[in-house]
């Protein structure tokens, strides 16, 4: 087992690390901006070290700066948890070059994978459903065009190499197809310096369910699903696990379906699978190559520490359960928390003036904040995620509201109200959503 981990991301998310790795006896070393020089992972690690000014780029990206830091601090492994390079090939394949353990899958995986059109076709490949669409990249708008026809409109132009919504645009007939060819281009090629789309039936009224997977290289094992759905921009807002709108057995067959295809993968480390579901089908849609935020929930219905399991498995060790091992008790449910104003949001960095998390059976907060804190205008603006778990549905539902209505951030706006006016909705009570419903609903508030 791993002496000592360097830790390559900030927040919360490098503290759900250092926590799993305090209880396995495990050294830790955060890496931090000058922004960060206070920040909580920072004062917990047994060491630390500054690796630039606070654009990330400059600090939390830099890969130069960050294998300085764990070659003269002695680290064993690196550990990039959620986000920044947790999904960079390069990054994976310079760790494990210098002489590192790389705590992540199999940088050829991140490739296929992180290209949306070759990871398509590995799923083809591996026998995954998908949603109707084109064979590979578009060449032209015609080709668009041609598809379209095909398939049936709608129809969704999507980025090759995108994520969170950026690079993809809906057409409803040929005009608007045209249109929305040309616009997912432009912004594949402004976001991620590749313009190269490709096309997928746009599913109406889809829900997003993802798969939580864990292998060792051998077998990959299932740990349930989550459902997504609740969405604003193509980004998470709330999470379940399990899904409302699932049977055991649709949740049975794609919990199996998603390890086998990993398993033929020769998949190793966490990661998920994600697929749109609509009227009894699923259709993959992507694989995430690493650790999800939403892990917590799956941890909370399991009881399994998935990063202690990730870092094991690292290590060299096979995972030490059978697919009937994992076993699920009762419900979860995630909010996250964002330093923004809930009605317009904007971003809402400053200086936390007040803090209280709520506690109790069956709550778990993940978030570096403290009083004083002054959160930095440079990074993702997510301060805390909400996690609560009950015996049934309901118990987590009421357990939700409970803590929602406990919880104090002073001195910045946060998205806490709109969490509470979320769960108030009787479409949300009664698990009837999909990954529209949200900005429906802003959308009528404001009307």
């Amino acid at each position: 087992m791993f002496e000592k981990i360097l830790i390559a991301n900030r927040g919360e998310i490098a503290l759900r690390v250092h926590r799993a790795c305090r209880e396995m006896g495990i050294r830790t070393v955060a890496v931090h901006s000058t922004a960060d020089a206070d920040a909580m992972h920072v004062r917990l690690a047994d060491e630390s070290v500054c690796i630039g000014p606070p654009l990330a780029r400059e600090s939390y990206l830099n890969i130069p700066a960050i294998l300085t830091a764990a070659a003269i601090t002695g680290a064993d492994a690196i550990h990039p948890g959620i986000g920044f390079m947790s999904e960079n090939m390069r990054f994976a394949e310079m760790v494990q070059q210098h002489g590192f353990t790389w705590i992540g899958p199999d940088p050829e995986h991140i490739r296929v994978m992180g290209d949306k059109v070759a990871a398509k076709l590995k799923a083809k490949e591996l026998g995954l459903p998908l949603v109707p669409g084109s064979a590979g990249a578009l060449a032209s708008v015609d080709d668009a065009v041609t598809c379209a026809a095909d398939i049936g409109y709608p129809a969704l132009i999507k980025a090759a190499a995108g994520g969170g919504g950026k690079g993809m645009k809906v057409g409803r007939d040929e005009p608007s197809l045209r249109e929305a060819y040309q616009l997912a281009r432009s912004e594949a090629k402004a976001a991620f310096g590749d313009d190269t789309v490709y096309m997928e039936k746009y599913l109406e009224k889809p829900r997003h369910i993802e798969v939580q997977l864990l292998g060792d290289g051998k077998t990959v094992l299932h740990f349930g699903e989550r459902d997504c759905s609740i969405q604003r921009r193509h980004q998470k807002v709330v999470e379940e696990a399990p899904s409302p709108g699932l049977n055991a057995e649709e949740r049975a067959r794609i919990g199996n379906i998603a390890a086998s295809a990993a398993t033929k993968f020769g998949y190793r480390s966490a990661g998920t699978m994600e697929f749109l579901y609509q009227d009894g089908e699923f259709y993959f849609i992507e694989m995430n190559t690493r650790l999800q935020i939403e892990h917590t929930i799956t941890e909370m219905v399991t009881g399994i520490d998935l990063v202690r399991e990730q870092i094991r498995v690292a290590s060299g060790l096979p995972l030490p359960y059978k697919q009937e091992d994992i076993t699920f008790e009762g419900h979860a449910i995630e909010c996250r928390i964002n330093a923004e104003n809930p009605e317009t949001f904007v971003p809402s960095p400053g200086v936390i003036k007040s803090y209280h998390a709520p506690g109790g059976l069956g709550v778990r907060v993940d978030s570096a904040l403290y009083d004083g804190y002054r959160i930095p205008p440079h990074y993702d603006s997510m301060i805390a995620k909400l996690i609560v778990h009950g015996r049934t549905r309901n118990e987590c539902l009421l357990r939700v509201r409970r803590c929602l209505e406990e919880f104090v951030v002073g001195g910045i706006d946060t998205t806490l109200a709109l969490h509470q006016r979320i769960i108030a909705q009787q479409d949300f009570l009664n698990g009837d959503y999909d990954i529209h419903w949200l900005e429906k609903f802003l959308a009528k508030s404001k009307s």
